[in-house]
């Protein structure tokens, strides 16, 4: 789903650990995949750029937004490391 640009795991880079992102909003997606990236910082660049994406498209598909929607990114070890909210990605204003 996320890991749109990952290498293949035969032809891996030693150097670069691999991360995985799993979309939680009305279903759960799993990122099978993952994506190598230099760092965490790197994988979390690409957590948020993909909640973002998900959240502009919902919001102009279907004009909602549900802000406990989240994307956990796990490392190689299958750890949960980091999640990003989509409610910390946008300031509702009125």
């Amino acid at each position: 789903m996320l890991g749109i640009g990952a290498k293949p795991i035969g032809m891996r880079s030693a150097a670069m650990p691999r991360f995985f992102f799993h979309l939680h909003d009305d279903v759960d997606l799993p990122d099978p995949d993952g994506s190598e990236l230099p760092d965490l910082a790197a994988a979390r660049e690409r957590a948020n750029a993909a909640a973002l994406d998900v959240i502009c498209g919902v919001l102009k598909a279907e004009r909602r937004l549900t802000l406990h929607h989240r994307i956990d990114i796990e490392d190689e070890h299958h750890r949960v490391v980091e999640t990003v909210r989509f409610g910390d990605l946008v300031a509702i204003v009125s």
